[in-house]
């Protein structure tokens, strides 16, 4: 598992991450979200054991990743939004030099041949880096991750530059891979995060802002909890049928969306669920729905209202601290480059 304690880092008189606290749980998978400049790379960076952190504490499978580094990063698999990839090596070159540099103890070519199979690379194994597209060049990044099969994977951007189709094979990998392993999904593709993702935190300006599923961060952060349904049937007999339903606020039934198929907004108290009582009702008298769902605010929508504000509508702008927050977290990453 992974455990964050108070994580901080300063760059001069600028907080990327201002103590930061949060666990991923053995076979979870969690959604890192951020604006850009949020401090989401940097934490990702402390976490492997790339750039040290100011003060606090990021235990790998138990172990501190600073008192020892060596250890806890041989229980983590890492694809960075960039893959460190040795462009002139063929990807089955590539793959032999990592497994060696990781010590792997699994058997070499079966265990490289299932990696290759799992991230769709071994049709290309004996092709130099260089001239494969952007979308095999990250399948070569994510197979290296998995090479020892490490217990903690931290994917940064996994599907950059994959076609629709590699998308959602990579979807389908990540989910199968969380069964056995904890992993940290970060992505700008909010749909992605949601189809695959367990639980998400969402960091903004150095800090948690939203840490829950989400299922409970689109319910919690909307202020309209209503339902629509879409039935077929008399619309006068049905809005009748449906005001009686135990806990409802209001019933309005909408305009005509197909011949005889009327949408009616519902909305019930606080902590009512309708749903079951709205099916036994047009089920007991043979109306079709052909629809129901909810009114409440999107993943993207949240998104934008915890980073933004309320003001959900205005266009994402980088902040002036942001940009600085991103400046200082690219020196201090060449200067780990350098050294």
């Amino acid at each position: 598992m992974i455990e964050v304690r108070n994580l901080t880092k300063h760059y001069g008189d600028k907080h990327a991450v201002n103590g930061i606290s949060f666990t991923v749980d053995d076979g979870e998978i969690l959604g890192f979200l951020g604006p850009n400049g949020a401090g989401k790379s940097t934490t990702m960076n402390m976490l492997t054991g790339y750039i040290s952190s100011t003060s606090g504490q990021a235990l790998i499978n138990g172990v501190d990743i600073l008192e020892d580094p060596i250890k806890a990063k041989s229980f983590i698999g890492y694809l960075p939004e960039l893959p460190p990839l040795y462009v002139d090596m063929t990807v089955k070159g590539y793959l032999d030099y990592i497994y060696d540099l990781k010590k792997c103890k699994l058997p070499r070519k079966a265990h490289l041949t299932e990696v290759m199979e799992l991230t769709m690379i071994a049709d290309v194994q004996n092709r130099l880096i260089k001239n494969l597209s952007k979308g095999y060049k990250q399948r070569v990044g994510l197979a290296q991750a998995l090479i020892g099969n490490p217990p903690v994977l931290i994917l940064d951007e996994p599907t950059v530059g994959l076609d629709p189709k590699q998308i959602l094979e990579i979807r389908t990998l990540i989910k199968k891979l969380g069964k056995n392993h904890t992993v940290i999904l970060s992505s700008h593709i909010l749909s992605e995060i949601q189809a695959v993702c367990d639980r998400i935190i969402i960091i903004n300006h150095g800090v948690v802002a939203a840490h829950d599923t989400t299922d409970n961060l689109e319910r919690n952060h909307s202020t309209d909890h209503r339902l629509i349904a879409r039935i077929a049937g008399p619309r006068e007999d049905i809005v009748k049928a449906l005001r009686n339903i135990t806990g409802i606020k209001y019933c309005r039934a909408d305009m005509e969306r197909e011949p005889g198929v009327y949408e009616y907004e519902l909305e019930a108290t606080p902590g009512t669920d309708i749903r079951y009582e709205l099916f036994e009702i047009v089920a007991k008298n043979n109306w079709p729905m052909l629809a129901l769902r909810s009114a409440e605010l999107t993943l993207e929508e949240v998104f934008l209202k915890i980073t933004m504000g309320s003001n959900v509508d205005a266009p994402v702008v980088e902040t002036e601290k942001a940009k600085k927050n991103e400046k200082a977290e690219a020196k201090e990453e060449e200067k780990g480059e350098d050294a």
